[in-house]
């Protein structure tokens, strides 16, 4: 088994130094590491450091500094087109916003088959053609979505930077929660505070008042307990 352990972009590749070709789809050109026979019949893994697309016209070194040419095979596809720059620009913007690899060409946007993507951007008021061609997805677009994807399905061979959360026990006790704090535990601590008044009040609806010295709303941090909220006034 051979195996490549670096990627050489299209405008670096020396003729003299391919040794064999390999043609392969869209998803097949996407990793980090997988393997896959050339045109020649050479067995080779891939093994790069991070994941990535290769383009058609890219190549792969192997250990013994041979080149491995990669072509794009023909997929279907449909083309997507439209007279108005300004309605192909908005279907392309929405299938990009879907997380779908798209190649954007000169008057055309290309995408992979798909009936439900095809019934999206007749809705736009773009034109819809079935065609058969390479496809060459924009390379950012495309492993972004990857890697969106992955991240939802693929735990078994990504490692996603999560971090472990059984050691992230919170103590509470230096900061005040309240009904709008957002940590979603629950409150019992009860106000321990007192005000000593050395003059008398007008014991009226002033008092009333008087009771909520402070206000207190969903977010000032103190859990409320029914109506009567008394904060230990002394009134001589």
């Amino acid at each position: 088994m051979n195996r490549a352990i670096a990627m050489v972009r299209r405008p670096a590749v020396k003729d003299d130094k391919v040794a064999d070709e390999v043609v392969l789809d869209h998803r097949a050109r996407y990793g980090r590491s997988f393997a896959f026979t050339t045109a020649g019949g050479l067995r080779i893994v891939l093994d790069l450091d991070k994941a990535a697309l290769l383009d058609d016209g890219d190549a792969v070194r192997l250990e013994d500094g041979r080149l491995v040419r990669v072509r794009a095979a023909a997929e279907d596809l449909l083309e997507v087109t439209s007279p108005s720059p300004a309605r192909l620009l908005k279907a392309a913007w929405h299938l990009g916003g879907r997380h779908v690899p798209v190649e954007i060409a000169e008057g055309a946007v290309y995408v992979a088959r798909d009936g439900a993507v095809a019934e999206l951007v007749r809705g736009l008021g773009a034109a819809v053609q079935e065609v058969r061609r390479p496809f060459r997805p924009e390379k950012g677009a495309f492993e972004a979505a990857e890697a969106h994807a992955h991240g939802h399905h693929d735990h078994g061979h990504h490692d996603h930077g999560h971090h472990d959360h059984s050691h992230h026990d919170h103590d509470h006790r230096g900061h005040a929660h309240g009904d709008g704090c957002g940590c979603g535990h629950e409150h019992g601590h009860e106000h321990g505070h007192h005000h000593e008044h050395g003059h008398s009040h007008d014991h009226g609806s002033a008092a009333r008042a008087h009771e909520h010295a402070h206000e207190h709303g969903g977010g000032c941090g103190h859990e409320h307990h029914g109506e009567g909220h008394h904060h230990g006034h002394k009134h001589d």
